[in-house]
């Protein structure tokens, strides 16, 4: 049996995680957004210890810093009206994705389907705020991601 550390990935919800290890995730963001310049200012202001950080710093990572490069493929659901296709991709641009293929279907009973794929590379915002956004407009019956990952 494969012991615990050799190589072996998980994919695990936040909520999972340790306090230590949510900590020390943020004191890595701090120190790569420039709010922080050292370690030792970004443990201190996330409440963790140094030796913490440094346990965890080079095993534990948020699921967007994993691939370079990364196509998502999400299905929305919606109204027709006038507008909300240009709306959501203002939303999209925003975000600083990259729409690589749209397919939309022919309205049905005042109902579309829309089937975007995008570059997520350059997202600009986290992935669970992304898709809050895009279920925003009030036109907009769901919006459902089909799959992630790399290229």
């Amino acid at each position: 049996m494969k012991q615990l550390g050799e190589g072996q990935f998980y994919l695990v919800r936040e909520d999972v995680l340790t306090e230590s290890m949510q900590k020390m995730l943020e004191a890595k963001r701090l120190l790569a957004s420039g709010e922080e310049s050292t370690i030792q200012e970004a443990t201190k202001r996330v409440g963790l210890s140094r030796s913490a950080f440094y346990k965890y710093r080079d095993t534990v990572f948020p699921f967007e810093s994993i691939a370079r490069e990364r196509v998502l493929t999400i299905f929305i659901q919606l109204e027709d009206r006038k507008g909300s296709l240009a709306t959501l991709l203002r939303i999209i641009s925003e975000a600083k994705c990259n729409i690589l293929t749209i397919h939309q279907t022919i309205p049905v009973q005042l109902r579309a389907n829309i089937t975007l794929s995008l570059d997520v590379t350059e997202m600009s915002i986290k992935m669970e705020e992304f898709l809050q956004r895009l279920k925003a407009p009030d036109f907009v019956d769901s919006v459902n991601l089909v799959s992630s990952g790399a290229l």
